[in-house]
């Protein structure tokens, strides 16, 4: 090529890249003011857009065949030439689609959080959408270019015949793959997962992160991430916190004993509750929902906003109700009662106070009455009081009185 070829090739491109610098400018200085996706465009969009215009430029201001000197390299330049379009247009493409969907998901993102169903869910759909729209683009993009061979063209040609045997032999391969492509698409465009929702999973406690075509990634409580494949999701159950709203309840259960005061305990449970700020309003109970061996176990139930609140709420409330109790009803903390029967009920008992100590933490209290002995030990200490031995008299306990305090 001669120099005015070449000019002619410079002042092409120039044009073209002159004319994405005008749009580049008018987007970022004045649409930007009024139109939300410039911002966006320019952002995505900068690079690709030079790369394309340069592309198409060259090909445009290509001299024939004919205006070639060496006419050996016009085929391969040209055909340099189309690759670099097709590669050029398709990341163009790409970075248009990311931009468009870019703007709709941070307008998603200004919603109420977790508590808009719809905006998650659209989100969702948006991100796999993107997905799959930057999939077909890049596989029309590489079908584009190999046909662009002629060895490759003339091949698929022949393998128009046989497309049938094919498919088949592929969808066998693939089996996997095409399983989670379908899991995925089922999955965000049916809602039964979202951005954002919290779920349990395997006994796994997570928020979803990421929802792609073959993988769900879990962000854990512990900031590990967990992936599963989508088709995990299809086939085994799971637990969905957020699949209708945010609201959640939470329960409490404490072990006590049997000499409990459950009205002073649901008393302190609504009064605590009922002042605490993480809690929305909607109800709290507390109930004896099991009688177990030698204890009764209540249970506390607090309802609140979301999942975070309710696991806050349910510590402060343990914590609060173990010292409560701890102070105010030490007889109500949990007990083991031992009850010895026959004449060797005492030796018994002196075996069992030799095997926890002098300053054993566990108290043992007996008492025998018509050839029968009773212990009961608390974890927390001594409790006072002591037993009548079997013949009517006193053993005094441990501060030396004569109080019968047997259990």
């Amino acid at each position: 090529m001669d120099l005015m070829q070449w000019t002619g090739i410079a002042i092409s491109v120039l044009v073209a890249t002159g004319l994405v610098a005008v749009v580049h400018w008018l987007l970022t200085h004045q649409l930007s003011k009024v139109w939300t996706l410039a911002e966006y465009l320019v952002n995505r969009c900068r690079y690709s857009a030079y790369v394309a215009a340069a592309a198409i430029g060259v090909n445009l201001s290509l001299p024939s065949v004919s205006e070639m000197e060496d006419r050996s390299l016009y085929g391969p330049i040209t055909h340099a030439l189309a690759i670099a379009m097709i590669i050029g247009i398709t990341w163009l493409a790409t970075s248009a689609a990311y931009a468009v969907t870019d703007a709709v998901l941070a307008k998603l993102a200004d919603s109420n959080g977790d508590a808009d169903r719809r905006a998650r869910r659209l989100r969702t759909q948006v991100r796999l959408t993107r997905r799959v729209v930057t999939g077909v683009i890049v596989v029309i993009a590489t079908a584009a270019v190999l046909f662009t061979f002629d060895s490759v063209r003339l091949l698929g040609a022949g393998l128009l015949t046989s497309a049938g045997v094919i498919g088949i032999v592929a969808g066998i391969a693939a089996q996997s793959t095409l399983g989670n492509l379908f899991a995925g698409l089922q999955l965000t465009f049916g809602d039964a997962l979202r951005i954002n929702d919290i779920i349990v999973f395997e006994g796994e406690w997570g928020r979803v992160e990421e929802v792609s075509l073959t993988h769900v990634t879990l962000r854990i409580w512990d900031e590990r991430r967990l992936v599963v494949p989508v088709a995990d999701f299809t086939s085994k159950p799971f637990e969905n916190w957020t699949k209708h709203g945010t609201e959640i309840t939470g329960t409490v259960m404490l072990q006590v004993d049997w000499e409990v005061p459950i009205e002073e305990i649901r008393r302190e449970v609504g009064a605590f509750v009922t002042a605490h700020p993480l809690w929305d309003g909607r109800r709290w109970s507390v109930q004896a929902t099991d009688v177990l061996e030698g204890a009764v176990q209540l249970r506390a139930v607090v309802t609140t906003a979301d999942s975070d609140a309710r696991w806050d709420l349910c510590c402060d409330l343990r914590e609060h109700l173990i010292t409560y109790i701890a102070e105010h009803f030490p007889e109500a903390l949990p007990r083991r009662r031992t009850e010895f029967i026959g004449a060797d009920g005492e030796a018994a008992e002196r075996a069992l106070r030799s095997e926890e100590g002098e300053n054993g933490r566990a108290a043992v209290f007996s008492a025998a009455i018509g050839g029968r002995g009773r212990s009961a030990q608390a974890p927390d200490g001594p409790l006072s009081g002591g037993g009548r031995r079997q013949d009517g008299s006193d053993d005094g306990g441990d501060d030396g009185g004569g109080d019968d305090g047997g259990i």
